[in-house]
């Protein structure tokens, strides 16, 4: 096993590879068992005076700092725009150990993982595309090639371990995630509609949030999608509130994404702010071990959004 140098080598060195690898190798409920047990006889020794220290101290435990009454009118006003036929969901907090980096390749020391074998929310798209597997498991029992489409959205709030600075960067944030899950048709005509559902969505969803521009950085990642890049060309040619902008050269997402991608821009005067994202994903595909499986998923910063509606 290697690793970068850091804290992780040190404690290693202290308590020995030996200890490490029992640890990953005790089944799942007995770990859990032990680590409880840890965790009980730890929090056994704390006093009042330091839980108020991490409190202070700790940047996941902090209130949110946008107000709690902008938050909730732009949530509001971004639930309101979603289409008809979108479910909406009260996600748990949790998820099981694993979702976002089994799924989404995401690093698991940036996803707070819990004691119980499971983590802490830190997208709501990976848990719509267990759900949205699921209800398709369910339909392709009685008929193996359901077309039928689920569509699921749900707030939730989130919590990322990355350290980040910047505008509108926080430890736990608001995220408006939509997943629409189906079978591939054929000629793209899944990816055709979908995606210009969801760019619609989150266009109408920033201009009845905050008003003013909304700009859309479409990356099409593979040639077969070059039609389907044109089909959202064309269907926003008519609006003028809404511009779609080529973005060939985007560099994050790649290996994340399939297909298509898009980024979502808000722009308000002169100020061009970043707040959400989508594309198309394997996840279905794999959850499901079926190749004909499609999803596509997008997100709005409820959170990012907030700080840019005026003071109630």
């Amino acid at each position: 096993m290697t690793r970068d140098a850091g804290p992780l080598d040190r404690v290693v060195n202290e308590v020995g590879q030996e200890t490490l690898d029992l640890l990953v190798g005790l089944p799942g409920a007995d770990l859990t068992t032990l680590l409880l047990e840890v965790m009980r006889i730890r929090a056994g020794k704390r006093s009042a005076t330091g839980v108020l220290r991490q409190y202070r101290e700790d940047r996941f435990t902090a209130p949110a700092v946008v107000p709690a009454d902008r938050l909730r009118t732009t949530e509001d006003a971004v639930v309101s725009t979603l289409p008809t036929g979108f479910e909406l969901l009260t996600l748990a907090p949790v998820a099981p150990l694993g979702t976002h980096s089994a799924l989404a390749t995401v690093d698991q020391n940036k996803v707070v993982s819990t004691a119980r074998g499971s983590e802490v929310a830190a997208d709501p798209t990976n848990a719509l595309a267990l759900e949205a597997a699921t209800r398709r498991r369910l339909l392709t029992q009685n008929d193996p090639k359901s077309a039928s489409v689920v569509r699921l959205a749900a707030s939730q709030r989130v919590v990322r371990a990355q350290k980040s600075t910047g505008r509108a960067t926080f430890a736990h944030f608001a995220l408006l995630g939509a997943v629409s899950a189906g079978r591939d048709t054929g000629n793209l005509a899944f990816e055709r509609h979908h995606v210009v559902e969801h760019i619609r969505f989150v266009a109408n969803a920033i201009k009845n949030a905050v008003g003013g521009h909304v700009e859309i950085g479409l990356t099409s990642l593979a040639p077969e999608f070059d039609s389907v890049a044109v089909a959202v060309h064309d269907a926003f040619a008519s609006r003028r509130d809404v511009e779609i902008v080529d973005d060939p050269h985007r560099s994050t997402g790649r290996g994340y994404y399939l297909g298509l991608c898009f980024k979502v821009y808000s722009v308000l005067g002169d100020g061009r702010v970043e707040v959400g994202d989508g594309g198309f994903v394997d996840w279905t595909r794999a959850l499901l071990g079926n190749r004909k499986e499609r999803l596509l998923i997008s997100g709005l910063g409820i959170e990012r959004l907030a700080t840019l509606v005026p003071a109630l």
